[in-house]
């Protein structure tokens, strides 16, 4: 198993290796503005996924919402690490990170082209598709 590991200090390496996978696959690949992909990062829990060698291949955050709800955004993979089952570990991780500050329902505003991995671990969507970035999204949500 590849270690995860996640934290809100914005000073720390781990928050420094997912802010490098998102400008990587945010900003330089899908062409999101740097201004709306680094943002709200004080208030975030930041995780991340290491190979065995501390390679970061992964990263996901949580967002608080309220008591009992988290918004799970961010979610980016290395180019190289892709198709290897590190998101399902990122979401596996960041839901059990969120049962441990209580919370019972996670959101996400999902990619349309991720939609059927986000179904796949249970999420269900509601409303209508959107524009964020010029990438259409579509929200979804899942009781933990």
């Amino acid at each position: 198993m590849s270690p995860l590991l996640h934290t809100n200090d914005l000073n720390s390496t781990i928050y420094h290796d997912a802010k490098e996978i998102r400008l990587n696959v945010f900003v330089k690949e899908q062409n999101v503005p740097k201004s709306i992909e680094i943002a709200d990062e004080e208030l975030a829990i930041h995780c991340v996924l290491y190979n065995e060698n501390k390679k970061p291949l992964g990263t996901v955050r949580l967002l608080p919402i309220d008591k009992t709800t988290m918004k799970v955004q961010r979610m980016a993979v290395a180019k190289e690490a892709r198709g290897k089952g590190v998101g399902k570990q990122l979401m596996t991780y960041v839901e059990d990170v969120a049962k441990q500050y209580h919370v019972s329902t996670l959101i996400l505003g999902a990619q349309l082209h991720a939609f059927d991995f986000y179904q796949s671990l249970g999420y269900k969507p509601f409303g209508d598709t959107y524009l964020e970035a010029n990438i259409e999204h579509q929200n979804m949500k899942k009781i933990i």
